[in-house]
Parts: C-alpha cells; sequence; structure tokens
C-alpha cells in the first residue's frame, strides 16, 4: 500500500488541535442585535367607566348565538376552507425551511467514484490498455464563526411561528366570515317573509278599497294608491331573495363546496341569532396575545431583526474545514487495501477586503427592512384598538336603535288595527290606513335590519377581540398526495418524420 501525505501528521497535530480549539471557541459568536419584544403603551380599560373587566371569553363565542346550524356550520368550514388548507402548507413550508437553515450548521460529507480505461503508450507496439478505479470521500464544514448562520436559522424559526400565527388569523376570518353571512342570510329570510306577509295585507286593503269605490263609498285615486303601496311592496321581495342567495353562496364557496350545496340546508326559514345581552371585553392588553394578527406582525418583526445578524456576519471573515480521502487502484478489488491512498485536511479562509460597499449597504438594507416591520406592528397594534373600539361603540347603540324600533313597531301595529277598525266602520279615512300600514312596514324593515347590525357588530367585536376556532388543527398531512414518484426509468417515444 503507498500512501501519500501532505506533511507529518505527528508534526501538524498540535497546530490542527490548537486551531480547532480556536474555531471551536469563537463558533460560539453572534454579531447583530439581540431580538426584544416591542413595549406599546396601552389604554388600561376600553371605556372612560373605571370598572373591573373580567378576560374576554372567546372560546366558541359563536355558541352563545344559541344556532346549532351555524355550530356545524362553523366545524364544516374548519375542515374544508381551501384558505385554511393553503395556511396549512404554509406551515408544512416554514417548518421545512427550519430545518433546511439548521442543516447548515453541520459538515457535509459526499462520496465520489469513478473508473477510467487508460493507455499506456501511445505507440502500437507497447501499448496496453488498463482500468483505473478511483473513490474517495470528501467533507467540508463552514464554520459558523460569527452567527451568520445561526441567525438564519433563527428568522426562519421565527417565520415558522408567523405561519402558525397566519393559520389562526385565518381561522378567526373564517369563522366570522361563516357567522356573518349566516345572519345575513337569516335575515334576508326575515324580510323575505316580512315583505310577502306586508304585500297580502296591502293586497286585501286595496280588494277592499276596489269594493268600496265599486259602491260609491271609495275614489279611484284610493283604489289607485293602495295598489301602488302594494306593488311598491312587492317590489323589495326580489331584491331580498338576490341578498340572501348571494349569502347562501357564499356559505357554500367559504366551506370549501360549490355555490349551491346549502340551498336545502337553509331552506327551512330561521330567525337571526341574537346574543347575549352582556360580554366581558377584556382590557386592551388582552390584545397582544389574543389576536394572531398582531402575533404574526412581531414575529415577522422578529425574523427582520436577525437579519440585520445575518447581513452583519457577511462583512467578517469565513472559514471552512475541508477534507478527503481518495483511493485508487488497477483492480475494483484492491481499493482500500493495495492501492494508492491520499488525504488531505485543511481550513480555507475568505476575507472579504474589497466589495464596493455592497456588504455595508445590505446591513443597511435589513436595518430598514426591520423598521418597516417595527412601524407595521405599531400599525397593527393600533388597528386593533381600533377594531374593538368601533365593535363596541357600534354594538351598544346598535342594542339601544333595536330596542327603540321594536317599541316603534308595537305602537304602529296597533295604529293599523285601530285605522283598520274605523275604517271598516266607514267614518275612517283610508289615508290614514294606507299610511299606517306602510309605516309599520317601514319601521319592522328597519327593526330586522337592527338585528342583524346587532348580531353582526357582535360577531365583529369577537373577531377584534381574537376570538377563533380555538381546538386543534392537523397541519402534518398534505392535501396533494404523489404517487409514482419514486425512482423509474421514463420510456421516450420518438416520432419520425
Amino acid at each position: 500500500m503507498q500512501l501519500k501525505r501532505p506533511g507529518r501528521p505527528h508534526e501538524m497535530r498540535p497546530h490542527l488541535t490548537a486551531l480547532l480549539s480556536f474555531m471551536l471557541i469563537i463558533n460560539g459568536c453572534t454579531v447583530g442585535p439581540d431580538y426584544m419584544e416591542p413595549a406599546m403603551s396601552l389604554p388600561a380599560l376600553w371605556t372612560r367607566e373605571k370598572l373591573p373587566s373580567k378576560p374576554p371569553e372567546l372560546a366558541q363565542w359563536w355558541k352563545r348565538l344559541g344556532d346549532p346550524v351555524l355550530d356545524q356550520l362553523v366545524a364544516d368550514a374548519v375542515a374544508g376552507n381551501p384558505d385554511v388548507a393553503a395556511a396549512k402548507a404554509k406551515i408544512r413550508e416554514a417548518r421545512a425551511a427550519t430545518r433546511q437553515e439548521a442543516g447548515s450548521l453541520f459538515p457535509t460529507l459526499s462520496a465520489a467514484s469513478a473508473v477510467d480505461r487508460l493507455k499506456s503508450s501511445s505507440s502500437s507496439a507497447d501499448a496496453s490498455v488498463y482500468s483505473q478505479y478511483q473513490a474517495g470521500f470528501d467533507a467540508s464544514w463552514e464554520l459558523d464563526l460569527f452567527g451568520g448562520n445561526k441567525r438564519a436559522l433563527e428568522a426562519a424559526k421565527y417565520a415558522e411561528d408567523a405561519s402558525e400565527a397566519e393559520l389562526r388569523d385565518t381561522l378567526v376570518t373564517l369563522v366570522g366570515d361563516v357567522a356573518s353571512y349566516y345572519v345575513q342570510a337569516r335575515a334576508y329570510q326575515e324580510l323575505m317573509d316580512l315583505g310577502e306577509r306586508s304585500a297580502r295585507s296591502q293586497r286585501q286593503t286595496a280588494t277592499l278599497t276596489r269594493q268600496q269605490q265599486q259602491g260609491g263609498e271609495a275614489s279611484l285615486v284610493d283604489v289607485v294608491k293602495a295598489e301602488a303601496q302594494t306593488a311598491a311592496i312587492e317590489a323589495d321581495i326580489p331584491s331580498y331573495r338576490i341578498e340572501y342567495a348571494k349569502a347562501v353562496h357564499r356559505l357554500g364557496v367559504l366551506l370549501g363546496r360549490a355555490p349551491l350545496a346549502l340551498e336545502s340546508t337553509l331552506a327551512k326559514s330561521g330567525r337571526i341569532p341574537l346574543p347575549p345581552k352582556a360580554q366581558s371585553i377584556g382590557i386592551p392588553g388582552d390584545l397582544l396575545a389574543n389576536r394572531p394578527d398582531i402575533r404574526v406582525a412581531e414575529r415577522q418583526l422578529a425574523k427582520s431583526t436577525a437579519g440585520i445578524g445575518r447581513a452583519e456576519a457577511n462583512r467578517y471573515p469565513s472559514i471552512s474545514l475541508t477534507g478527503s480521502i481518495d483511493s485508487s487502484a488497477t483492480n475494483f478489488g484492491d481499493l482500500g487495501k493495495n492501492s494508492t491512498i491520499s488525504w488531505s485536511l485543511g481550513p480555507s479562509i475568505k476575507i472579504p477586503i474589497l466589495q464596493g460597499g455592497q456588504l455595508g449597504a445590505a446591513v443597511d438594507v435589513a436595518k430598514a427592512q426591520r423598521d418597516q416591520s417595527f412601524f407595521e406592528y405599531q400599525e397593527t397594534v393600533l388597528s386593533a384598538l381600533e377594531d374593538v373600539q368601533n365593535a363596541i361603540v357600534s354594538l351598544n347603540q346598535s342594542r339601544l336603535r333595536r330596542s327603540k324600533l321594536a317599541l316603534s313597531a308595537a305602537r304602529y301595529r296597533e295604529a293599523v288595527k285601530f285605522s283598520r277598525e274605523i275604517q271598516n266602520s266607514g267614518s275612517g279615512d283610508l289615508f290614514a290606513v294606507l299610511d299606517a300600514e306602510k309605516t309599520l312596514y317601514s319601521v319592522e324593515e328597519g327593526l330586522i335590519e337592527t338585528k342583524l347590525d346587532v348580531a353582526r357588530y357582535y360577531i365583529g367585536l369577537n373577531k377584534a377581540l381574537g376570538g377563533g376556532w380555538d381546538g386543534a388543527v392537523d397541519v402534518s398531512d398534505p392535501a396533494v398526495v404523489d404517487t409514482n414518484s419514486g425512482l423509474r426509468v421514463v420510456a421516450s417515444t420518438r416520432r419520425g418524420g
């Protein structure tokens, strides 16, 4: 066996030991700023009243609407919505990217082999042809002296956290959208029912008016006005049907189904589900823990902060350890035994000297990106505060409006009843009846719309507080399962001309 060495091992060993010890010591160094969560000054309470506020009850908040159909729709949407499936895939992507970055901290090892046919001499008389076999291993390890790779791994972990928060944010939006379109569908069902009932009542009044006109007790103007008012109410019904169909179709798509998939489920008319009268909303500081979009913005800020360290590390020298072992022989069976073996081991150092300012500019770019992420985080927090404040005011005022409209509707029902009784007795004014019926229809229409507002603002408040699906979500299984993805021979077809 022949052995080729680049130097004497016993002479090189102390130097290599010292070099390795030095590298291992400085391999724990990092550059760039360490991330710290930003501090923001938030109000102590949502309202000026100094009252204790319990933490918000966000777990399965939609169930407090007391509608089993809605509960099932939410569960089906979480299981089938395409946006949720895409958010799951983003988590798998982020986790794989983290594993990729973690691999850069470890050495790499590769094997290579070759066989060559050689001719020993150019003279045809003395020429002999033989085979030469070669096999060997190459290893390399880029020492992370200044923490550039560790910062990259840190950024990947922050991105993974952000992707998980994005899934939760998607679920917050999805649950809120399903609930919103469901209450809209129920509201338009109530409006269609109101329109049909009011139109029947108006037709009865118009018929009675025509009979009175034929008997000389009413004028043709009375008949025309009664019939015109009937047609005006009937004209509202197609508009209600359009909006109802849009809500049902949207619900189907949110569940990951065809637009018409829920027609039979919602065919039976229902009422607008109304929320409980009282709800705990907590304090503004709860948003930092409950709002997933704030968590996304905070993790993005952490990721961009780690990017500064990665860019800064590129300005420092980089050292790699490389080594190789090669064996060559004229017979395959002699590899590793009766063969020529050579090996090499040593560090390589790369020092950035003149880069035209690119490395410093890259650090400035990373810092500017971090600043952008910081202001985006601030904007997200402030927008969240605005969402909650708007929802609180809107819900409270809509509840007040609903109570007033309910009282108004009750009084106008009495007015319609009394005016009809007077008109039927022959001493009343038909215009008073028509006016009372028209006003009652308008007030009842407004009452239904306000009940819808109460439900929607309740939904909006829970969304603003960060309420969404709090159950387990399995993100491990890919949506698309590849088949026949292993090694295989692909037969090519050649077409003749």
